[in-house]
């Protein structure tokens, strides 16, 4: 029984232990990509939900549970823009949302704005804000009025 499990662990004696001997291995060329761009890791993970065509849709969200939170962000990973309206969830579980959506937004290199009291504007990196709020405006020309 001895030799049998020494055998079968490799412990056997010298002689029954046969020699290894590496074979050259032939030189390979590298294989050129047929095109040299760089991906985004974000583009290179997604699916095929994230077609370019889709960019100017934009999602409109009101949760009422931290949990509707992976919804929102599976929204922005398809590069689309969207709309969290929070006036249906208390301040604290709201706060852990928008919390949990910078997150989210700094991860993908994208944009969040409050546009309302309880509501932000949620973007990807692809899509561009432009334009002020007509409440930014009169806080900051207050004295023109």
């Amino acid at each position: 029984m001895a030799n049998f499990l020494n055998n079968f662990f490799g412990i056997g004696s010298e002689s029954e232990t046969e020699s290894y001997e590496p074979q050259p291995v032939a030189p390979t060329t590298p294989i050129a990509p047929a095109n040299n761009k760089v991906v985004p890791i974000d583009r290179a993970h997604s699916t095929a939900k994230s077609a370019p065509a889709e960019n100017g849709k934009i999602t409109l969200f009101e949760p009422r549970l931290y949990g509707e939170a992976k919804e929102i962000v599976d929204e922005l990973l398809s590069h689309h823009a969207v709309i969290v309206n929070f006036t249906q969830m208390d301040n604290k579980a709201a706060n852990k949302v928008v919390d949990f959506l910078n997150g989210a937004i700094y991860a993908i290199d994208g944009e969040i704005k409050r546009i309302g009291e309880q509501i932000f504007l949620c973007v990807p990196r692809d899509v561009d804000v432009a334009g002020k709020l007509a409440g930014d405006f009169n806080s900051n020309n207050s004295e023109r009025l």
